[in-house]
């Protein structure tokens, strides 16, 4: 997997402290993103799995994926998040793309069996909006994907 980077403590992506992987590439570009940085594929340093679960071990957090948009290395982080749903971690999954964009594509859908919430769509600009909780801008969603189906999206609600 490309990673550009990883912040343990952090509690902006999602609730309390959580680690949270930032992947490299991106292909949405969206203007105003704050992240350009992550755009190029080949950006960052190779990891394995492996590497990345010593680390949220040790770091003893919740996991948040981000990016870039880590959905275009949805067959790779599979795994990842198959052992950190086994040691009980909840993980948040930012993406530029919609939920029913990944529920039609065989291994999004699949890796979404692995997400608690998933924050769906581009960053747009003109949207943007400082007071929304966890998310650039008012077209984004926090889907709550263990509550949500195909024409039938549930937002997660925070507890504070």
């Amino acid at each position: 997997m490309r990673i550009l980077d990883i912040i343990e403590g952090t509690s902006v992506d999602g609730p309390g402290l959580r680690t949270a992987i930032y992947f490299a590439g991106c292909l949405h570009e969206c203007p105003g993103c704050h992240n350009p940085q992550s755009w190029p594929m080949d950006a960052g340093k190779e990891m394995s799995a492996d590497q990345l679960i010593e680390i949220t071990e040790e770091a003893d957090a919740d996991v948040t994926l981000t990016g870039g948009d880590p959905v275009y290395q949805a067959a790779e982080i599979m795994p990842l998040c198959r052992e950190l749903k086994r040691k009980g971690r909840n993980i948040w999954l930012y993406t530029g793309f919609r939920y029913e964009e990944l529920m039609a594509v065989k291994v999004s859908r699949e890796l979404l069996d692995y997400i608690d919430v998933l924050v769906d769509g581009p960053f747009i600009e003109r949207l943007h909006d400082r007071s929304l909780l966890f998310r650039g801008s008012s077209n984004q969603r926090l889907v709550d994907v263990k509550r949500s189906m195909p024409g039938r999206i549930v937002e997660w609600q925070s507890d504070f």
